[in-house]
């Protein structure tokens, strides 16, 4: 990922937003070319590994060997910025769109983890981490037993071994401060997306 100065984020941040996405696309090379799968994942507290699970049925985790190099792409931030939204250009007019963004890239190794024990706790670990902030939280044990073990019976536990990881933040911080903070404004009443990415430029400046 192309990260210039100005827009890089500090490794911690870029952590919080794998956190903050919940959920990101995975990417390997197989034999028949690029394979992707769009999943929850948890990090490790430590932050060496970061752990999911696929379906059973998804083919995408029989191309994983142990070592299989992966790329994990994660979005928390998102929306388009028009030209009309920078007071400058009526003295400088020389000025295009662009995209105002949030995303980390991650790289790692894959392990595979084709057992019980380890899947039921990566669900139970999951599972408390989304519903914490629920009230009340839903928990695996409120499922039947016998269901629940169906069902992990289902998915293969795959975990990253994360290799490097950086975040990048493009929210107009190479625009004027007056274009910068319209943009902001602009978008504090906009879409979902682009009030999401408004919430997100009052943490750039």
């Amino acid at each position: 990922m192309y990260v210039p100065p100005m827009f890089k984020v500090e490794e911690d941040a870029a952590w919080q937003i794998v956190l903050d996405a919940g959920a990101g696309m995975l990417v390997i090379t197989t034999d028949s070319g690029l394979a992707s799968v769009f999943v929850p994942v948890m990090p490790s507290e430590d932050r060496r590994t970061v752990r999911f699970h696929v379906a059973r049925a998804n083919p995408w985790w029989k191309a994983v060997s142990e070592g299989t190099e992966v790329l994990g792409l994660f979005l928390v931030a998102s929306a388009y910025v028009s030209p009309n939204l920078y007071p400058s250009r009526s003295e400088s007019p020389g000025v295009v769109p662009t995209w105002n963004y949030v995303a980390c890239e991650l790289r790692g190794v894959l392990h595979l983890h084709d057992d019980l024990e380890w899947t039921s706790q990566q669900v139970h670990e999951l599972t408390d981490h989304f519903e914490s902030g629920n009230t009340p939280p839903w928990r695996v044990e409120d499922s039947p037993a016998e269901y629940i073990g169906h069902q992990l019976t289902a998915i293969v536990g795959l975990e990253i071994e994360v290799t490097s990881i950086q975040g990048k933040a493009k929210m107009s911080q190479n625009r004027p401060e007056i274009d910068h903070d319209n943009v902001r404004e602009h978008f504090t009443t906009g879409s979902w997306s682009e009030q999401n990415a408004a919430s997100r430029m009052n943490l750039d400046k």
